[in-house]
């Protein structure tokens, strides 16, 4: 397996950010949905990298710079046929080894409140992020729940 940085133009992505959105449209309220769509993930200050399983995407995550050392994570996506495999965890260890490497002192993210988003929730424990307030641009939602990580 083997992680690169993407360009977003291959249709496995567009594929795989499709059933993301859709899902996100389908577990939460409209003005709840906070996943990008691919025009979204092609700005300047984001890093889409994707995990790939020789020609099979096994699953993506992004970062996305809110100045120079506080970003957030983005766009975290397993393939269907490759969960409970562990490649959530490998996307978010290379998140935050590329957020450290280049100077990033806060790592973000805001994840959903309901049952469906409880293993994001868990896996991001796992990893050190603890509860936060809303940042950026983000404001209190019962439908979602922030957390953070000091690198």
């Amino acid at each position: 397996m083997k992680i690169i940085l993407d360009d977003l133009k291959g249709p496995e992505i567009a594929a795989l950010l499709t059933e993301h959105l859709e899902d996100m449209r389908a577990t939460s309220p409209p003005e709840s949905v906070h996943a990008l769509d691919l025009d979204g993930l092609r700005q300047p200050n984001i890093r889409f990298w994707t995990l790939w399983d020789g020609r099979n995407l096994a699953g993506c995550g992004a970062l996305k710079w809110l100045d120079a050392e506080h970003a957030e994570i983005k766009s975290m996506r397993t393939a269907a046929t490759y969960k409970q495999q562990g490649i959530a965890s490998k996307v978010l260890q290379h998140l935050i080894n590329d957020a450290k490497a280049a100077g990033v002192q806060r790592l973000s993210l805001e994840t959903g409140s309901m049952a469906f988003f409880l293993p994001a929730r868990n896996l991001y424990a796992k990893f050190g992020f603890e509860l936060c307030g809303p940042f950026a641009d983000y404001v209190l939602d019962p439908n979602s729940l922030f957390m953070t990580k000091k690198l």
